[in-house]
């Protein structure tokens, strides 16, 4: 079976690290995993890429606009079909895609968004992750929605006991040693979790913790003088996210930002 072709997006940044990589599986029956950004000069080389593919599909692992913003125009120059998660979306868990690369398993792994797939190729035993874990370095944004956290947790266990021989995330190289990396991205998610239990341990008394006040004072305990002014926002709601994990208060209904605004940490 051919491995999956990857073509890069120049959207370099800090989440996106060299750009996202969009994957196409198959020859004939072409499937397309992630279209990347609406970059005209990306999406061209995808429609290279696909050549002459009788038929196709487009399959997001997300809708984050560094995922999908691509998706539409590719689906209108191509005529190929778009499938995903969420309210309008036809995709499952659990559901098998059969494609001329081998089955394609579809697996729900929340938590970086409510929405977010991963797509498991069964006989290569490859897990296209998109955001759930990166090729680099031990976080991705969590921090986008109630029960986030739990949910992100939960994906992570879900997608190790798949015992995947290899992981392509969307963002940096492949990970080849798939329990490392997993272990490796849920160390760091328990640490600001342990991190933000602390913290709240020395919180002034007469802060409350969901409060502007006090989200400020935890993001300066638990990311420190280090944090870069331009990440506090993203850090706050990461800290929010934990103390709804931790049964402190309730996220917010309205407010989060999603990676698209280019102000996290994690």
């Amino acid at each position: 079976m051919d491995e999956p072709r990857v073509v890069e997006a120049d959207n370099a940044g800090l989440f996106a690290l060299s750009g996202t990589r969009s994957f196409i599986l198959g020859r004939r029956t072409v499937v397309v995993v992630d279209p990347g950004p609406a970059d005209p000069d990306h999406l061209q080389r995808l429609a290279e890429e696909v050549g002459q593919a009788r038929e196709g599909t487009v399959l997001l692992t997300h809708r984050h606009p560094d995922h999908a913003a691509g998706a539409p125009p590719f689906s209108a120059q191509s005529g190929f079909p778009i499938r995903a998660a969420g309210p309008d979306g036809d995709l499952q868990d659990g559901m098998r895609l059969e494609t001329d690369a081998g089955r394609v398993q579809v697996v729900a792994t929340p938590g970086h968004s409510r929405d977010h797939l991963c797509f498991y190729l069964e006989e290569a035993e490859i897990l296209l992750a998109g955001d759930l874990v990166l090729g680099t370095g031990t976080t991705t944004w969590v921090g986008e929605y109630p029960g986030c956290v739990g949910d992100y947790l939960s994906s992570l266990d879900r997608v190790q006991a798949l015992r995947p021989r290899k992981i392509l995330p969307a963002h940096g190289p492949p990970l080849l040693d798939p329990d490392e990396a997993l272990n490796r991205f849920r160390a760091h998610r328990l640490a600001r979790i342990q991190g933000v239990r602390q913290a709240l341990e020395n919180l002034s008394p007469q802060v409350d913790p969901g409060s502007s006040e006090g989200i400020h004072e935890l993001v300066d305990r638990v990311y420190g003088d280090a944090l870069p002014a331009a990440l506090r926002e993203g850090a706050g709601w990461s800290v929010r996210a934990i103390l709804e994990y931790l049964d402190v208060t309730p996220f917010p209904a309205q407010g989060a930002p999603t990676e698209a605004g280019g102000m996290l940490a994690d």
